[in-house]
Order: structure tokens, then sequence, then C-alpha cells
């Protein structure tokens, strides 16, 4: 029967399409000057509850970043999106600066934007506060029901592959900036520092000078959150059994196995159902009041909360197995391809761990875990922070993001970045002596 739900969601959502067209024709009727209703407590609740009923039952697209500009040193640019490198599930987008005079190079900042359900866009916040300061990069993911068969699977190998690639790419001559930095926000920190392990094992020169792990699930034995412990005690398994479905026509993807951004979005709710309860009925009261910069604070956070997206059956099962249920990162056998990803094989990125003290996703002390992980990456070359009073999405967004996180992980890029030029410029001097 489960096989066959994302075909009854896709019927559902088609039949309630004349009732959301109602409610989008009541809203305008009740919120018209005109019509005398529209300045009655009961006109203004009717308009309400048909904005909250259309809201509630519509289908949320791709939000867009809508970064138009950005001051660097006080100058006031404008920055455009551009995609510079493309495959099947990702494109990744450069927020090109479009300076008007000359400008001293900056160094590369490539952030890995978490495959779980959301879109990139969920880290508009991110981009926005690092964009001063570097030529910043991200990994735009795909949808998986708009890429067709034809384009293959895509699973974690998949995923290292590509930020390998990206990697190789940025460090290239097309690029200007000194040096390539990476931030994996949450799920990407497994894939990340694999791709960073594999590169340095292989002593390819385009490796990173640095990572960055905020919030992800490098070790989930500890401390681990109610999401990690249902990973844990019902396997991979029952997560083929009851989460993996096929994508109906006539969507670009129609046959390829996928867990559902729907069911990703269900269980995102069902986590903190009061709080979203809440929320909505906040919602309705704020336009009944009429106060409508409350009210459109709600529609930006759920315009991006409730866009979801499908991810493929293969790399989502491999992630669960890998990460949640078999610990392969920490116990030392993850293996990429068929070859064994080695921690110890960093020696020259640096690493920066990121973590909120009220992380339900990530618990205190899983990404911490990547430091006991990389015995050879020198001291100097290690930092950690643990952000009091936020939890995993103010690990990478939000004032405090913004006035304590943003600001040291800015301090460890730059130290980073001068140890790495000092180091050059010994090179150099010992070349000519």
């Amino acid at each position: 029967m489960v096989r066959f739900s994302y075909n009854m969601y896709e019927m559902t959502m088609m039949s309630l399409a004349p009732a959301r067209a109602w409610s989008d024709a009541t809203k305008l009727v009740f919120n018209n000057p005109a019509n005398p209703l529209a300045h009655t407590n009961l006109g203004r609740k009717i308009a309400a509850g048909a904005e909250m009923f259309e809201r509630m039952t519509r289908r949320y697209g791709k939000p867009a970043f809508d970064l138009t500009s950005t001051l660097v040193a006080g100058e006031r640019v404008g920055v455009h999106e551009e995609v510079v490198w493309q495959k099947p599930f990702c494109r990744l987008l450069h927020f090109v600066r479009d300076f008007e005079r000359p400008h001293a190079p900056q160094p590369k900042l490539l952030i890995v934007a978490p495959l779980s359900g959301h879109y990139a866009t969920l880290l508009r916040g991110t981009v926005e506060a690092f964009l001063p300061h570097y030529e910043v990069f991200i990994t735009d993911w795909q949808d998986a029901r708009t890429v067709p068969m034809l384009a293959g699977a895509f699973d974690l190998d998949d995923y290292i592959d590509y930020l390998i690639e990206i990697s190789q790419r940025l460090q290239s001559d097309e690029f200007a900036g000194s040096g390539l930095h990476t931030l994996g926000v949450c799920q990407p920190s497994v894939p990340l520092i694999a791709a960073v392990a594999l590169m340095e094992a292989a002593g390819d020169p385009a490796a990173p000078l640095s990572m960055t792990l905020m919030g992800g699930p490098i070790d989930t034995r500890r401390s681990p959150t109610a999401v990690n412990r249902l990973a844990q005690e019902r396997g991979t398994q029952w997560f083929t059994d009851n989460c993996i479905q096929y994508v109906p026509f006539p969507q670009p993807g129609t046959g390829r196995a996928v867990y559902p951004g729907y069911l990703q979005l269900s269980g995102f709710m069902a986590m903190n159902y009061d709080r979203h309860v809440d929320a909505h009925r906040d919602m309705f009261q704020h336009l009944v009041e009429g106060d409508g910069d409350l009210a459109e604070k709600h529609r930006d956070f759920y315009d991006e909360y409730l866009a979801v997206m499908d991810l493929t059956a293969e790399y989502y099962l491999q992630t669960i197995e890998t990460v949640f249920v078999e610990h392969s990162l920490p116990l030392g056998t993850m293996k990429h391809r068929g070859s064994l990803v080695d921690l110890k094989a960093i020696s020259r990125c640096g690493l920066l761990t990121v973590e909120g003290e009220k992380d339900d996703i990530s618990g205190v002390g899983q990404t911490l875990a990547a430091h006991d992980l990389c015995p050879n990456i020198p001291a100097s070359r290690k930092a950690h922070y643990l952000q009091l009073g936020v939890g995993h999405y103010g690990v990478f967004n939000g004032s405090r993001f913004r006035a304590e996180i943003a600001p040291r992980i800015n301090d460890f890029i730059g130290t980073i970045t001068q140890q790495s030029a000092s180091k050059a410029g010994k090179k150099r001097l010992e070349l000519v002596g």
C-alpha cells in the first residue's frame, strides 16, 4: 500500500486545486477596501481563514536566493548568480560580486548545502553573511523528482565524487581567489570530511585549505537525539519498507525510487508539532488584527520551511546505513567505491567544528568527534566552538549566527589563509636559496 501513496498524495493535491482557487477569490473579496465587510471583524476572519487554507494546502516551489547586493569594505556592490558547474543532481552556484573597480582577491568559500529535504536556499542567511569576505559558491542540489531516470542513480559515493570534482574545478585558474575553504552544514559534514580525506590520501593539490563542519552527524553515538535513536532502532530495512516510494507520472523523474519530500516534511512537522500549531494560530490572529509585519515574517519562514524536495532512495538509504546505523566513519570502516576512507590521511586541511547547545538534530559532541578522528591535523589548524542558547537552525542562521558564529569562522579561515601563505613563502625562499 505504501508504494502507491505518492500517487494518492498527487491526486489529493490536484483535487484541492478548485478549493484553493475559491479560497484565493474569497481572500481577494474580503480584503478589498471597497467591500464594507472587509472592515469588520467577521470579514477579516473570513479573509484570514481563506489565506490559511490556501497556504496549508499549497505545494511550495523552490524559493529564490534573492541576494542582489552586499557590502565589501564599505562599498555596496551588486550580486548575481552564475552556474559554474553542473551535473544531473547538482548545480554549483557562484554569487558573483559586480565590482566597479579593481579589488584585492579574497579566498574562495564553498558552502556545501545539506541534501536532507530542504533546498539550498535554506542557507540564504549563511551565504549573505559571508558574501562581504569571500568568493562564495554553494551546492544547489536538485529535486530527485525532476531528474529523469536516464540520468542514472545518485548515492553517497556519487555525492563524495561531486565534492571532489567541485573542489578540483574551483582550484583551477578559471576562478580568482586566494585558496579554497569549505563549509558543510549538518548532513554534508560526513561526505565533506570523507572527500577531503580521499583527496589528501591521493596527494591531490586541489584539496581545500580548511573545512568548517557545523552541526554535523560525524559520530551519532555521542549525545544521541530522537532522530539518531529512531534510525538506530528501526534499521535500514524499516526505512526501505516504509519511506521509499516511486515518483508518479507526469513528473520528469517518473519511476525513480525516492524518499518523498512530503514524507520528510511530515516528519519535520511532527518533531515540533505544538510549535507549528501555535505559529499558525498566531498567524491567523495577526491577519485578523492587521499586523502585516508579523504576518509577513510567518509567510517568509514557512515559504522556505514548507518547500521540500525528494531524495534518491539509494542516497537516502546508504546515508542511513553508513552514518546512523553502522557508524562507519567513527569506527574507521567507511568505504568509498571499495576504498577505505582514512581520516588519519588529513594533515594539511584546517578543521573547525561548530555546535549548538540546544541542537535536537545533531547532539552536542557529534561534530566535535571529528577532532579525535583527525589526529594528524596540527593543533594550530584546529578549533571548536559551542554556541550557547541555539538549536540546530541557529547554528547557521539567525542573529547569534551573524553576531557570534560567523565572525569566528572568518577568524579561523583568516588564520589558515595566513599560515598557508607563510608556508608557501618559506617554500619559495628555499627554492631560491
